[in-house]
């Protein structure tokens, strides 16, 4: 059978892979990007979905308008505007299913074959993967705890001319970074500066452990004049309600969005009614701040048994910052005392020792650093958490 050419460039998921190894009876997983679902809203998505059998039956299990189900539009403008970016309204975004469906889309809308795009070092696995499907060359920009280094990414912008730059600046997957509010600022005057389109992904934003992070790169375009129309913002639910409703939306400026709508209505015709008019409930009953307060709690308890449990049971072998939010410890092996260096070395220890995590290599377009490691707390409670790193720290030391 012959295959597209598209596909050369690339691969399956190393993490799909690695979920092939955890059948392991006994095994402690630190590798899954996702929520706990023991967090669920389960009363709460009962009654919306209820709701929206009981208010609007035929609307929600009719097909729908590919730009989104216009009450769950208005729901996620009046999110957004809660979150302060109050010039949002509902014609201004578009539902998607999932954030990762906003990804796809604007491979498809604006990513021709050999075109440049700008993108983290290290950065989301699928983003990677599906920009090179497009035909994307990928340029590295590298990070540090304070997210991208804006210096470095504007040269690498005046070098390459990019399609477009991608960023996670809240909490970022994988490397759980959180970009200063310095820095923000940095990257929309650059964006006017050299005429260059800016991607904020955003999934993790409101999962903060203390004070709140700064404003999204959308909500301080409005003091950087030319800015918005330079800037598109991809939002989920998924860790934050439900991945399995699959409701994401894509907020951009209005030649864009209709391109990705025409695209999606190629694709799936509309995301879930029944998910989107469920969604619409959900956030009209108003139960979502008491969510994200439930969340936030508990995985910043994680977070910092993780923290704990890494500096007590590995110590100067390993290296990493503490992160203030998201679902990540994003970490680098150091090989002091001779102790194991390389994260896929180590990976492969770990299962044999009842432990499971992903090796950081995958997640870099280029030159990737193989004594890099993600570990999600997120799944795990206190308990299984210093369980789980204990058996890292003896994966660490003995072969």
């Amino acid at each position: 059978m012959q295959f597209a050419d598209r596909l050369n460039n690339v691969e399956t998921s190393a993490i799909r892979e690695l979920f092939k190894l955890l059948g392991k009876p006994g095994i402690i997983s630190f590798a899954g990007g996702f929520p706990d679902s023991a967090m669920f809203d389960v009363d709460g998505i009962r009654a919306a979905s209820n709701a929206a059998l009981a208010e609007e039956p035929g609307a929600a299990l009719q097909y729908g308008a590919t730009e989104g189900y216009n009450p769950l539009r208005e729901q996620l403008a009046a999110f957004m505007a809660s979150k302060g970016a109050t010039a949002v309204a509902a014609d201004n975004l578009i539902v998607t299913t999932g954030s990762q469906q906003a990804l796809d889309l604007l491979g498809k809308t604006l990513i021709s074959p050999g075109d440049k795009v700008i993108v983290e070092g290290p950065t989301f696995l699928a983003t990677i993967q599906c920009f090179r499907l497009y035909g994307a060359e990928l340029i590295s920009a590298p990070i540090d705890a304070n997210g991208v280094k804006t210096d470095e990414l504007e040269k690498l912008i005046a070098e390459h001319k990019p399609k477009f730059v991608y960023l996670i600046p809240t909490f970022g997957n994988p490397s759980g970074a959180m970009l200063s509010a310095e820095r923000r600022k940095a990257v929309l005057e650059m964006a006017v500066k050299h005429n260059t389109l800016i991607v904020e992904d955003d999934p993790y934003g409101d999962l903060y452990f203390g004070d709140a992070p700064p404003p999204s790169l959308l909500n301080l375009s409005a003091s950087v004049p030319g800015s918005r129309e330079l800037l598109v913002h991809c939002g989920s639910l998924s860790k934050v309600l439900s991945p399995g409703l699959r409701v994401g939306w894509m907020i951009a400026p209005a030649e864009l969005l209709a391109k990705a709508t025409m695209c999606k209505q190629f694709s799936d015709a509309h995301t879930s009614t029944f998910a989107q008019a469920t969604a619409a409930q959900y956030l009209k009953a108003g139960r979502m701040p008491a969510t994200l307060a439930n969340v936030r709690k508990v995985y910043a308890e994680r977070a910092q048994a993780m923290g704990d449990a890494l500096r007590k049971d590995l110590g100067d072998a390993i290296e990493f910052v503490q992160p203030q939010g998201g679902l990540f410890v994003w970490a680098r092996l150091t090989g002091a005392g001779g102790k194991v260096a390389d994260g896929n070395v180590l990976a492969k220890r770990a299962i044999e020792k009842g432990v499971a995590f992903v090796p950081g290599t995958p997640f870099f377009c280029a030159n990737p650093d193989h004594a890099t490691l993600r570990l999600s707390f997120a799944t795990a409670d206190v308990a299984k958490i210093r369980e789980g790193v204990a058996r890292l720290g003896q994966a660490v030391t003995t072969p």
